[in-house]
């Protein structure tokens, strides 16, 4: 049987589209809506995912993967700029992972994940392209029965192209089993409190980061300069509920409230030209997904 940690390595998301993906998904199906609040406009974001592990050696797996993600910008308000060039921005992500067992209680593992983010509307480029990447330490004692309160430890770096930043950045999560019914995690981009009133049924809160950046390929003259990417960052808060269907397939909703909020145009220095939205709004997000 494989470990859960092998997957915990490659599905890390850090921003990426939504950030707050599960660590264990071989598939998903997934519908976000954030409404812009006093305001006509909205986001939508349409999103799929896949990952397959390769068994290798006895403990090495090498783990491909992809990811779509569709952002619609409903842009019904009045701006001082043409905006049919924003309507829609894809993400598209390629997963290429590796993991061993390093010892007896940790596991390795390293993954590059190239990245198309762009509108799309005429031929790719290379500004269309970003690179990014990250390497893990995990540490996984979830199914160990002698602990009165089991855990998993996630250490490593992650470089993401789109931050802007040219050093890569931590990354640690920890996830720890309080009782039979309730387990916490923290972390980023995200952390939880889990309630789980039986294998069926489980309640849970949140708060989370999501974003992304794209290029646009037709640029937009905005207050008398170009602007060729658009950004947005969101911090976000909230409740949900998960139902499994069976054992690996699982349906949620999940519902809340901004706490930040930052949707830019930016330029090819990715400066802030314009403010699109701050205003703090409802949240929703469901789907479907088959984890391990």
């Amino acid at each position: 049987m494989l470990n859960k940690s092998i997957f915990v390595l490659f599905f890390i998301g850090f921003i990426s589209g939504i950030a707050n993906a599960q660590l264990t998904d071989l598939f998903r199906l997934e519908y976000s809506f954030i409404p812009k609040s006093k305001s006509q406009d909205q986001y939508t974001r349409l999103r799929a995912l896949f990952n397959y592990p390769i068994k290798i050696k006895e403990s090495d797996y090498l783990v491909f993967g992809a990811e779509y993600n569709r952002v619609i910008l409903n842009l019904e308000d009045t701006y001082p700029f043409e905006t049919s060039g924003l309507n829609t921005i894809h993400i598209i992500d390629f997963n290429l992972g590796y993991t061993f067992k390093w010892n007896e209680n940790w596991r390795f593992g390293f993954k590059v994940n190239p990245r198309i983010a762009s509108t799309l509307t005429r031929s790719i480029t290379n500004d269309d392209i970003f690179i990014n990447g990250g390497v893990y330490f995990v540490t996984d004692r979830m199914d160990d029965t002698s602990l009165k309160h089991p855990y998993r430890l996630v250490l490593g770096l992650t470089y993401n192209a789109t931050t802007g930043l040219p050093f890569p950045l931590p990354f640690i999560s920890y996830t720890r089993e309080i009782n039979e019914h309730w387990e916490y995690n923290l972390g980023v981009p995200k952390s939880s409190l889990k309630y789980n009133i039986n294998n069926k049924h489980v309640l849970l809160s949140f708060v989370g980061l999501d974003g992304y950046l794209a290029h646009l390929q037709r640029p937009t003259i905005v207050n008398g300069q170009e602007v060729d990417h658009i950004s947005l960052s969101v911090m976000v808060g909230g409740a949900g509920y998960q139902y499994f269907f069976t054992e690996h397939i699982m349906g949620y909703m999940y519902s809340g409230y901004s706490f930040r909020l930052n949707n830019v145009l930016r330029n090819d220095n990715r400066d802030e030209i314009y403010k699109l939205d701050d205003r703090n709004a409802f949240y929703l997000r469901t789907g479907i997904k088959y984890k391990f």
